[in-house]
């Protein structure tokens, strides 16, 4: 049985209908019209008319009605706690390679939830299997037009696919895009290939049966990411898995790069894109910018690394000085995965008189991997990677390896542990911008909006 609760207030846009009305941050919404909304789905959905009679909580339990007139598409200008204002949907599968059994016991809970949720699907982009869904929720799918959505295949073969979620409704993805066909409704397919299990000609046959479906004006299947498993030194040691080589790497950048040749001559789209890590596994270049169309899969990690430089260069060339002062020096840290690829990066930025940044490419200990990602590492890896080095004058650190909305790494070590420890200032930069503008300005970060405004 879902909870609907009354949905927290965070945030109330300046000068927006909300501020106008008056509320405040830590009113709830109740309901709209009568009807208490599931989540921003249906807060969306019911705020689209033009009269609202609205049921609010404010944040001393007293309850107040306000009617609003307002255009048919005029936002109300609320931000709130959460998406979903009852219960999650929980993930009931068993996948040997899930992330969130793949952590160590003891952090903060939110860590351990796993959810198979299609409305944070359809809202933020995160994967689902579909095997969780009941009957009222295709429904409302399908009746609120949620599309598209994102969905993890993994294989479509039935036997393979239940062997990887250990769950035998897994076996029906076939029915289940035949169902999005019908209805006009499209995904967005991720394929995690785990060695010995979904590779070589499953992996063929699962892009063959997906790119079948890419057809029409609203193909139910849009694209395909190719993503190599994660491990790490905590999962369970008696699974099948085991990490993907640079040997195997190779070996499935080449076939997919086959396919890809066949999808943009039968399909006109590269359609099935291999995420930036085959290549960081490989140790061959990145494809170039025109590969990867409009970046339909940048969430799993499909071309960000091009897209980054490329909009490095666009930036540097705009907003980088020819000389700085006073003298600065920076540390910039990042996953020993892109290294290769951040030099150049380092070598333009040293270009700028009275400015230097060492590039410091660590790999996680914590997790146990000889080639991590930047979003991985946590604060003990920095912590470890860091200490005892000249740091200059503060870490620039992506703000990729933080919990949003909270200064907290994986392993729940905050900013301000890690700053103290180190006896260094550390500054979140989120984006190429963010990077650039505290390289540059007097005090790190602090003139940012103003010098992008």
């Amino acid at each position: 049985m879902f909870t609907i609760r009354p949905a927290l207030i965070t945030r109330v846009i300046p000068d927006s209908i909300g501020a106008e009305v008056g509320f405040e941050v830590g009113d709830r919404l109740v309901s709209i019209n009568g009807k208490p909304p599931r989540d921003l789905i249906d807060y969306q959905f019911l705020c689209a008319d033009e009269v609202l009679k609205l049921e609010i909580l404010d944040a001393l339990g007293n309850t107040h009605e306000i009617e609003i007139e307002k255009d048919y598409d005029d936002p109300l200008g609320l931000e709130f706690e959460l998406a979903l204002f009852d219960n999650l949907i929980e993930c009931n599968n068993r996948c040997p390679f899930c992330f969130i059994d793949q952590q160590p016991p003891g952090k903060r809970q939110s860590l351990y939830f796993k959810d198979d949720d299609y409305r944070l699907s359809f809202l933020y982009g995160s994967y689902l299997t579909l095997t969780n869904l009941t009957p009222k929720e295709w429904q409302r799918i399908e009746q609120m037009r949620l599309s598209p959505l994102y969905v993890s295949v993994h294989a479509t073969e039935p036997e393979v696919r239940c062997r990887l979620l250990k769950n035998p409704r897994a076996g029906q993805i076939i029915e289940q895009l035949r169902w999005f066909q019908l209805r006009r409704l499209q995904i967005h397919a991720q394929v995690v290939i785990c060695p010995g299990i979904n590779d070589g000609s499953h992996l063929e046959r699962t892009l063959l049966d997906l790119a079948s479906f890419h057809k029409g004006e609203v193909p139910a299947v849009a694209t395909v990411a190719v993503v190599p498993v994660g491990l790490t030194r905590f999962r369970p040691q008696l699974d099948e898995l085991t990490s993907v080589t640079p040997k195997k790497a190779t070996e499935v950048i080449t076939q997919v790069r086959a396919m890809q040749n066949k999808f943009r001559a039968s399909l006109g789209t590269t359609f099935a894109w291999l995420a930036d890590e085959w290549f960081l596994i490989a140790r061959q270049e990145l494809p170039p910018a025109s590969h990867y169309e409009n970046y339909p899969q940048l969430g799993n990690g499909v071309g960000s690394i091009r897209q980054f430089l490329q909009e490095f260069e666009q930036v540097a060339n705009s907003k980088l000085p020819p000389l700085v002062s006073p003298p600065r020096k920076f540390t910039w840290v990042v996953g020993n995965a892109v290294e290769k690829a951040f030099e150049p990066l380092v070598q333009r930025l040293n270009q700028v008189k009275g400015l230097e940044v060492n590039l410091v490419a660590l790999c996680s200990q914590y997790w146990g991997q000889s080639i991590t990602v930047t979003g991985l590492l946590t604060g003990e890896d920095l912590w470890q990677g860091l200490q005892g080095k000249d740091l200059g004058d503060g870490i620039l650190l992506p703000s990729v390896m933080l919990k949003h909305d909270d200064a907290r790494f994986l392993d729940d070590m905050t900013v301000a542990d890690l700053t103290a420890r180190l006896e260094t200032p550390i500054f979140p930069v989120s984006g190429v911008e963010e990077l650039i503008a505290s390289c540059i300005v007097n005090e790190v970060g602090s003139y940012y909006n103003k010098l992008y405004s």
